[in-house]
């Protein structure tokens, strides 16, 4: 008997193949070598089954039948992959141990335990955890595998955590799509993250400005000049601002206060996968889906950097001597110069900025590796430049500053001057050859007020603290007070991670990761959700709200349930999943809870009035012009409601398949583009503004095929042949790994619209 190892991916199975067992023979599904068999899931093979499963009568949505709490979740395989499940079923028959070496991590952990279960698999298992694929790593990782019962608590909050959505998801999203007639998804995390964003949308539409006048001296000492901010209460007349700027200018003035303090700024901390979403968004305007795609292939195809779906930002006392190593390969690169510059006395064991292993659970920061980084694409390099850089300036020192404070008073009003005067730039001349940021504003000052007041110089700056001083010149500047910012992705990431919370002060944030919203490898997945049923789009990288957003937010807090937006309740919820899988909480009770949530969910929306039809329609307000204004995209469209997935508009009288089939261009009616290919359904698919769904839909029929499918925009003809023929003609698409690849979409399950790629 021989040991099998299930990878998650094919690419990880391959990888840990020419490490431990170089000679193995490719069987194209699984690799076999004298000791091991070394097989992979393809992502998820197996997932909760649908109501229908527990009983027929689930297909059709009624709030009559909720809510569904099933007895015991039904486990269904995947129809698209359901080869590889039985060819894992196979092989398991001829093996004495199992290994999982799916990712490390909760989903990695909850793929492998969903295989075990469907497949009844009772051999002992082994848990293979590491951070990176290199070779060295992978062959270390199997002289050290831990007793797979050590990780049963974390397969507990795994199975917990699924059970959980789709208990919220199901009932939630049957009771209020049934009760007002339009696809309304619902989600334990999707939906607190959209009532972030509509709060913000609503506070700024609510904030009313104010304008205001700030008064700015121009100081002359022999040969220096410096500016200060008048000190005093907020001027919000012109007139008295203009009268202060006459009263000082041109007299006399003298220093009453100067002080003088060094100070240093240390490095920014290692990346979480967090972090690195958010600098990658504001930096190149990467979506948190593009950056999490980008650094899997990193790790898993190219093997440069650690294992990306952390929620560290340190590392362990094991990790310091990798950090040297990975130092000295990347000499010869493109960082060379910098690798020279480094002091590697800086690394160690005792640096707690760096080496944290209390705050290292799962995974530790993303690293870069000691392989070189050859063949990436353009945005992939973009990334590996992120992590290389911030990785370099651990090894560099504080960069050092003076900061200046000059008060000077004229005519009995004073004036705030603050010049921080750069000594030494240390870690910063990595980041010399990049356009500079902005610092950071001080405690308690708003962003505008501190660029104002603090003045940074690169040359010497200093005052004669009893010379005499002039005031030269006075100029009154007209400010208007500024709502709060649009989230964009990146500071929605950062609100997520803090359960919306507005937590500036990094070690606060730290203790927050526990109760955020969902998970680091699970936020890019909900901010995708948002925008693929219609809650959400982006305009340039604001994103915006639409009315149907913004109108399920309301009518769920309208029904009572507004805990279910809650961001802080929510966040206690996955505080609770980490508890489970530390061992600290049982997951008995926390389903318990959520169970009795699910039900009052129902109970409240049954007995709720049905929304107007009109109340989910309306173009989206464009954020550039302050909403009062159209967007480009919002502009083309003439009807909203469920075309958002592709439903047929409330506003549209249902037709027979004839008259729908022959109706023309000019009908004012949703678009047919042919008849549901779901047996025994009889209805029509309609083209929506973000899919083609069905008809009958209020009958309960959850056929939809997205628009924006596996890197491309369907087109009516291509959707036609998914549901008269099946498949396409080959097409150029993108796979899971965001791999460019050819071969035609075929429609895998007639029931839910799902597809997927035939080569």
């Amino acid at each position: 008997m021989k040991t099998l190892i299930i990878a998650e991916k094919p690419d990880m199975g391959r990888n840990i193949a020419a490490a431990i067992e170089p000679k193995a023979k490719n069987y194209r599904s699984y690799l076999e070598g004298d000791q091991y068999i070394i097989t992979w899931a393809i992502g998820h093979l197996i997932g909760l089954a649908e109501p229908e499963a527990y009983d027929n009568k689930y297909k059709k949505w009624n709030i009559n039948d909720l809510p569904i709490i099933p007895e015991e979740f039904k486990l269904l395989p995947n129809a698209r992959t359901m080869d590889q499940l039985k060819v894992i079923g196979e092989l398991a028959k001829r093996s004495d141990l199992l290994v999982n070496s799916c990712d490390a991590g909760r989903e990695g952990q909850h793929i492998f335990s969903l295989i075990q279960r469907y497949l009844e698999l009772n051999q002992p298992v082994k848990r293979l955890w590491i951070s990176d694929l290199t070779p060295e790593t992978i062959r270390k990782g199997f002289q050290e595998l831990k007793d797979g019962s050590e990780y049963e608590n974390l397969t507990k909050a795994a199975r917990a955590r699924s059970e959980a959505d789709w208990l919220i998801g199901m009932n939630g999203s049957r009771a209020f799509t049934t009760k007002h007639n339009v696809l309304l998804s619902v989600g334990r995390v999707q939906t607190p993250v959209l009532a972030l964003i509509y709060d913000r949308q609503k506070t700024i539409e609510a904030f009313s400005s104010l304008k205001f006048f700030e008064v700015e001296g121009h100081f002359t000492q022999n040969e220096l000049t410096y500016k200060g901010m008048w000190q005093g209460d907020r001027l919000t007349e012109g007139a008295k601002a203009e009268a202060l700027a006459a009263k000082v200018k041109g007299k006399p003035a003298r220093i009453v206060l100067y002080e003088v303090k060094e100070t240093k700024e240390y490095p920014n901390k290692l990346y979480d996968l967090t972090l690195l979403q958010r600098e990658a968004n504001g930096k190149y305007a990467f979506s948190a889906k593009k950056t999490l795609d980008i650094a899997q292939a990193l790790y898993e195809k190219h093997k440069v950097i650690s294992y990306p779906r952390t929620n560290s930002n340190y590392v362990t006392e094991q990790n310091i001597p990798e950090m040297h190593k990975t130092l000295s390969a990347l000499q010869g690169t493109q960082y060379d110069d910098w690798v020279k510059g480094a002091n590697r006395n800086l690394v160690h064991k005792g640096n707690k900025f760096i080496c944290n292993p209390s705050k290292v659970e799962d995974h530790h920061a993303i690293l870069p590796t000691n392989r070189k980084a050859n063949g990436l694409s353009a945005d992939e390099a973009k990334l590996y430049d992120l992590i290389v850089r911030r990785f370099l300036s651990q090894f560099y020192p504080a960069a050092e500053y003076k900061v200046h404070t000059v008060m000077t008073e004229v005519e009995a009003e004073k004036f705030k001057t603050t010049v921080k005067e750069l000594l030494s730039l240390g870690w910063k001349v990595i980041y010399a050859d990049q356009k500079k940021d902005k610092s950071k504003p001080a405690k308690g000052k708003g962003k505008e007020e501190d660029e104002e007041e603090e003045l940074e110089v690169n040359e010497p700056f200093s005052v004669n603290a009893d010379g005499e001083v002039l005031c030269s010149d006075a100029i009154v500047k007209e400010k208007d007070t500024q709502p709060p910012k649009h989230y964009t992705e990146g500071t929605l990431l950062k609100a997520m991670e803090s359960a919306g919370k507005q937590i500036e002060d990094e070690e606060l944030r730290d203790a927050m990761k526990d109760s955020g919203l969902g998970t680091p490898a699970t936020r890019a997945a909900t901010i995708e959700r948002l925008k693929n049923v219609g809650y959400v789009e982006m305009q340039g990288k604001k994103i915006a709200i639409t009315q149907k957003g913004r109108t399920a937010v309301e009518l769920i807090r309208g029904a009572g349930v507004e805990l279910l937006t809650s961001p802080e309740m929510t966040g206690q919820w996955e505080r609770r999943l980490n508890e489970i899988a530390r061992g600290t909480a049982a997951d008995g009770q926390f389903m318990e809870n959520v169970k009795r949530f699910a039900s009052m969910i129902v109970d409240k929306v049954r007995v709720q009035s049905r929304a107007a039809k009109t109340s989910f329609e309306g173009d989206t307000p464009s954020l550039n012009s302050g909403g009062k204004g159209r967007s480009p995209a919002a502009a083309t469209r003439k009807t909203a409601e469920s075309k958002a997935a592709g439903r047929k508009p409330a506003t549209a009288k249902p037709r027979s398949a004839a008259s729908a089939a022959a109706g023309k261009s000019g009908d004012a009616g949703p678009k047919v583009i042919g008849s549901c290919p779901r047996p025994g359904c009889g209805g029509m698919i309609f083209m929506g503004r973000k899919g083609y769904g069905c008809s009958h839909y209020k009958e309960g029929c959850a056929f939809v095929i997205w628009k924006e499918n596996h890197g491309r925009t369907l087109t009516d003809t291509q959707v036609k042949a998914l549901i008269e023929k099946g498949r396409t003609g080959k097409l150029k698409l993108t796979g899971e790994d965001g791999a460019p690849l050819e071969g035609k979409l075929v429609l895998q399950n007639m029931d839910t619209g799902q597809l997927a790629v035939e080569s």
